[in-house]
């Protein structure tokens, strides 16, 4: 079977997403918390492997940082290393067969993981994505809600329904 990654280039889509983006005025910290939250929701629903990278290369003497995250990896890269190149390098020591997308606005970094097998996602086609999945989620959690007043009779089947209605009117 084969596995599926998708690669997100974590400044890019924040300085893409209008929500983020506002977010990320007020704090950049905050908006990142929130592309990690949004992205975990997605992996969640999809099952793959979410990784998340943000740029730490203009950070003197940082030695770079990964930890995992409700499921999700989460990148900061080293100091001299650029997200993009992090995305390069592990896009190609992936193998072949596995399903790569790579999610960045940035069109030399398209050009470039194209080259190498992966596929592209634009921040707008992964907030289409995203907000698709978020609706799927919220009709599921309606839909499956218990009733209001949660009655027996709501959680039985039709033939069940009939028997204690017939067994209520006995007495």
């Amino acid at each position: 079977m084969a596995k599926e990654f998708l690669l997100v280039d974590g400044y890019n889509i924040i300085h893409a997403w209008d929500e983020l983006k506002e977010l990320c005025e007020l704090s950049l910290e905050s908006a990142r918390q929130r592309l990690i939250e949004i992205l975990s929701n997605y992996q969640g629903f999809k099952k793959i492997t979410v990784i998340v990278v943000f740029d730490g290369y203009l950070v003197k003497g940082n030695i770079g940082t990964v930890y995992e995250y409700n499921n999700i990896n989460v990148v900061f890269t080293k100091e001299a290393e650029t997200a993009d190149h992090y995305i390069e390098r592990v896009v190609n020591t992936l193998p072949r067969h596995y399903t790569v997308r790579v999610a960045t606005s940035d069109g030399l970094e398209q050009l470039i993981i194209l080259g190498s097998g992966a596929t592209r996602v634009s921040a707008r086609e992964l907030y289409n994505e995203v907000k698709g999945i978020e609706n799927t989620i919220r009709e599921r959690y309606i839909n499956k809600r218990p009733p209001k007043n949660n009655l027996l009779t709501d959680n039985v089947d039709e033939e069940t329904r009939q028997w204690i209605e017939m067994m209520r009117r006995q007495k």
